[in-house]
């Protein structure tokens, strides 16, 4: 967390703030998470450097980022192609080369880059989990996402299995909808 400047990453209008533990505002109605939950989530993912994971709503870049200290590659999807464009900018401008932001609809991941070891979702579910995320997530991959469930969102913790799928869940959240 600390090789990757947070302030690169928010509008000028926001770099103020950071580096405050809360989300902040990018454009389109989207926010980057608080440090604390980027945080929480990357640790969720169990990387160890050699694995490639997939972002669903990349937004500005920031938590592909991260993760791309972590991990060997990252794979980010982005509905809106202005942040799309603009995560890749930021990318660009700190150094970070083995990450790819994809304009698209994240329900579908991405087939040409899969399997993925790890899928992590930026925004909150209000349905079933799509099916492409389970075809492109290898046995043992792990996926963390928030769920809309009654009045809030829940963050789980799921694991593919030969079955289907194990679920943990893990705390409450707010992210913004899924879209």
């Amino acid at each position: 967390m600390l090789e990757v400047p947070r302030h690169a990453f928010v509008p000028q209008a926001e770099a103020g703030s950071a580096y405050e533990d809360g989300p902040l505002a990018i454009g389109f109605g989207q926010t980057i998470s608080q440090p604390y939950i980027v945080a929480r989530v990357a640790e969720l993912l169990q990387l160890s450097a050699y694995e490639k994971v997939l972002e669903i709503g990349a937004g500005c870049g920031y938590q592909a980022a991260i993760l791309g200290k972590l991990c060997a590659t990252v794979v980010g999807i982005e509905k809106h192609a202005e942040l799309a464009l603009r995560a890749r900018e930021h990318l660009r401008a700190i150094g970070i080369t083995n990450v790819t932001i994809l304009e698209g609809d994240g329900r579908l991941g991405n087939p040409a880059s899969a399997p993925f070891d790890a899928i992590v979702v930026s925004c909150a579910l209000h349905e079933q989990l799509p099916p492409a995320w389970h075809a492109q997530l290898r046995e043992g991959g792990i996926l963390v996402v928030p769920i809309e469930e009654g009045q809030g969102q829940e963050l789980y913790r799921y694991r593919k299995v030969a079955s289907g799928w194990t679920r943990e869940k893990i705390f409450s959240v707010r992210y913004v909808p899924l879209l």
